[in-house]
């Protein structure tokens, strides 16, 4: 009962701070008092105690009440902190503090008028006028605490309360969280200090947030203060609590012992933190200054960002196997297949590894090199690959598609990668793909087969790149499966047909793509592929078709009105995609619950701005064989002239460059939208659109880039192997396909092929699309993973929009 009444004293001060006409006097300390007392002892009950509507009514009807409520919170923290938070009460109170502070700040936040408030200094009754802002006496307040021993860490000299050390003077070194990088002593576990830990990086993180409330912006000419501050020298506390936090998270693991339920029996106290501390990791790395330029008259410079200098310089062989580690463990958690169905714990932050994998592998080119060194790679590629299959078709989840391609990407500009995938595949995770025997190599290309023609349409943007992903492994891949081979016939087959290379000014370029893919293969791993040999023999007719593509108005025209009577794209799908039965024990991919709550994201950008092409030979300076590669870019917007920047590395200016000639109509954006269904085979759908803003090929157009189809290879080894396959099933009478494929394992084209042309890799390369793009992902994800207390719901968020399915 006593706990009711408390609620209700607390309650009845809410009511008093929005009611009184009168600024509540800042010195009645017997009414400040009652918002961090001892009545209320969770989060949950704060948000419920205290609604949004009255915090908004406070803002714009009472705001000096609003405002002394911070600075007393935040004064009562300081306070805290001078005295070292020994006593009980006193860390309720640090607590109270922190969990109101954490409600009423977005609606701080959310108001373009109160922007200045947290960087105005403190009401101080001395003279001296070099008082700090509020924001950073609550900033440094937090670090201190997060370091306070009984209260966030075990002390470590324990005799007597008069030797306890002072908080403001601890050397927060000795009082990492975790073993790990820079720090080998793992202290005993508390679960009261998770908690505590996890309450103070979420108010952390509500400062951060500031950003969501601004429409996405240039962070080098408009930094988040409040991030700016924690990363910088400062922060006293800046090296352990970095350390503490990649060392909590890489340390972690759900599964522990193994027995199995026992997630059911014991509440896990580390998740939350874990999780609180990868989000703090992400969105402090994504607060890259280096470029900053002060403003006109501001001779400010703005202070490097510590935490990414730090991940910088990670280079020990065992701190890197340790995050490795620590990151694929988590990664491959809810994968993992037990005989006893839900009997170990599973954790849901894979969207947040995915980010700081990338940071990681961003910021620390050793890292990203130490990945690749070795098989360990495919211990992310899996997950990652698991994840795009199951979410291809839930339009909740293009963000996480969408990161997974990215990583994917940058991983493929490195050789490396394409080494490692000819790794053989036993599959150990139950995926909705056709069954098949082969490499990891084999398992990429089916994935991504099963997303260009089962995915969501959203997922339109990322054909181009997972094309480039394929297009930088090829040269390595020494042998592909008959599935494999297969399947990407049928793309080739599928994006070559007349009306869907017309129907869209870029869709020509997903077949120069897959023929850049063959090529590669055929000049580079020819001995082991007989099966894509066999495949490209049996479907010779797709490359033929391609060689006489028509180019005249009334062929094209003709093309283009047949759209309407097909409304997909008759790929027509060979037998061998008619009924494949899916892996033992897999689900379908299944679109996204009706209600699900999605976080809008902005334009992914073009391939061309965000790869940056190299050749892999070094000598290789010019192009020897007369095929033209292709520079593939977006193309350029209507209303910007002529001169589109074209992306591409030093090494490549002797290269012909090719850029899609101008549409002919007003709009950029086709009236057409590449969209996809369910029987293995792509479909266009046209829009109503008829209107003069829809895209017109031209003859003129389609001469421009037929002429440059790099078709010479797979022409040459069609020329010398179709007569002698022939002639082999004629005189022995063959037809059996694995006697096809023992004549063609023995074959060689050595001397007969055009000179091999040299592999190009196009490499990610970093813009400010991407960065943009990653930022509000991120925080989209962040916003819909904190849920319990909900900090951010229901404000008024700029970055992004929260939209049902």
């Amino acid at each position: 009962m006593g706990n009711v009444d408390t609620k209700l004293n607390f309650r009845k001060a809410v009511v008093q701070l929005t009611s009184k006409s009168e600024p509540i006097d800042a010195n009645d300390d017997s009414f400040w008092e009652q918002f961090w007392s001892e009545n209320v002892t969770n989060v949950q009950d704060i948000f419920t105690l205290v609604p949004a509507a009255e915090i908004r009514a406070l803002r714009e009807d009472a705001p000096s009440n609003l405002a002394t409520l911070c600075y007393k919170a935040v004064e009562k923290m300081v306070k805290a902190v001078d005295s070292s938070c020994r006593t009980q009460h006193e860390q309720q109170t640090v607590l109270n503090c922190t969990r109101l502070l954490t409600r009423i700040l977005p609606y701080i936040f959310e108001d373009p008028e109160w922007k200045g408030f947290f960087w105005s200094s403190l009401p101080t009754s001395g003279e001296d006028d070099d008082s700090i802002p509020l924001a950073q006496s609550l900033l440094n307040a937090i670090s201190d605490l997060l370091f306070c021993p009984d209260f966030t860490v075990v002390a470590s000299r324990k005799s007597g309360p008069d030797k306890a050390e002072e908080l403001n003077s601890i050397d927060s070194c000795e009082y990492i969280w975790e073993a790990g990088v820079g720090f080998a002593h793992s202290p005993p576990r508390n679960p009261a200090y998770d908690a505590h830990r996890c309450e103070l990086l979420k108010l952390l993180l509500t400062c951060f947030s500031e950003t969501i409330y601004q429409p996405p912006t240039d962070i080098s000419q408009n930094p988040n203060k409040w991030i700016l501050h924690l990363t910088s020298a400062e922060n006293r506390h800046a090296l352990p609590m970095f350390t503490s936090l990649i060392n909590t998270l890489c340390a972690y693991d759900p599964v522990g012992l193994g027995v199995p339920y026992n997630h059911l029996l014991f509440n896990d106290s580390l998740e939350p933190l874990v999780e609180a501390a990868l989000q703090i990791l992400i969105v402090t790395l994504d607060h890259d200054t280096s470029s900053s330029t002060p403003h006109e008259g501001d001779d400010t410079t703005v202070p490097d960002n510590l935490f990414i200098n730090y991940l910088s310089r990670i280079h020990r062989d065992e701190d890197f196997q340790f995050i490795l580690s620590g990151v694929t463990r988590l990664l491959n958690n809810p994968l993992v297949q037990t005989y006893l169905p839900n009997s170990t714990k599973k954790v849901y932050f894979h969207q947040e590894l995915l980010v700081f994998f990338w940071k990681m592998c961003d910021y620390n080119k050793k890292f990203l090199y130490f990945v690749l060194k070795s098989s360990d790679v495919l211990e992310v590629l899996v997950p990652i690959l698991y994840h795009l299959n199951d979410s291809r078709a839930d339009q909740s989840r293009v963000g996480l598609m969408h990161i997974g391609v990215f990583i994917l990407l940058l991983l493929s500009g490195e050789r490396n990668l394409g080494v490692r995938l000819n790794k053989p595949y036993t599959a150990t995770i139950p995926m909705d793909i056709p069954v098949f025997t082969g490499t990891h190599a084999d398992l990429l290309i089916i994935v991504f087969h099963k997303i260009i023609t089962t995915g969501h349409q959203r997922l339109q943007p990322l054909f181009d790149c997972l094309l480039t992903i394929l297009v930088n492994v090829s040269p390595y891949l020494k042998t592909l499966s008959m599935v494999t081979s297969t399947k990407l016939l049928h793309l080739l087959e599928a994006f070559s047909t007349p009306w869907f290379l017309f129907s869209q000014p870029s869709n020509h370029h997903l077949v120069f793509f897959l023929l850049e893919i063959f090529n590669n293969i055929i000049q580079y791993q020819f001995d082991g592929n007989s099966n894509l040999v066999y495949t490209i023999i049996r479907k010779r007719q797709v490359f033929h078709s391609l060689a006489n593509l028509p180019s005249d108005c009334g062929t094209i025209s003709k093309s283009m009105t047949r759209r309407s009577t097909r409304s997909r794209l008759s790929a027509a799908p060979s037998t061998e995609n008619v009924s494949e039965p899916p892996m033992e024990g897999s689900r379908p991919a299944l679109p996204a619950e009706p209600g699900t709550l999605k976080a809008t994201l902005p334009d992914t950008p073009a391939i061309g701005q965000m790869t940056e092409r190299e050749s892999a030979h070094l000598g290789f300076q010019a192009l020897t064989n007369g095929v033209a590669a292709i520079a593939i870019s977006a193309p350029p917007p209507m209303d910007k002239g002529g001169d589109s920047a074209d992306e591409t590395g030093p090494s490549l200016d002797v290269q012909k460059k090719y850029e899609p000639p101008r549409s002919p109509t007003a709009s950029e954006a086709s009236s057409f939208t590449r969209s996809v269904n369910t029987r293995n085979s792509l479909r266009v759908s046209a829009s109503n659109e008829n209107t003069s803003g829809q895209w017109v090929p031209t003859g003129e157009w389609v001469h421009s880039w037929k002429t440059k189809l790099p078709l010479q290879t797979i022409m040459r080894l069609l020329q010398v192997l179709v007569p002698q396959v022939e002639k082999i099933c004629i005189d022995k009478g063959l037809t059996d396909e694995s006697e096809i494929l023992k004549f063609l394992q023995h074959g060689t084209l050595v001397g007969l092929l055009p000179v091999p042309h040299p592999i190009l890799i196009r490499k990610y390369q970093a813009n400010a699309g991407t960065t943009t793009w990653f930022r509000t992902y991120m925080w989209g994800v962040i916003y819909l993973r904190n849920v319990d207390p909900p900090i951010w719901y229901d404000t008024d968020v700029k970055l992004f929009e929260i939209q049902r399915v």
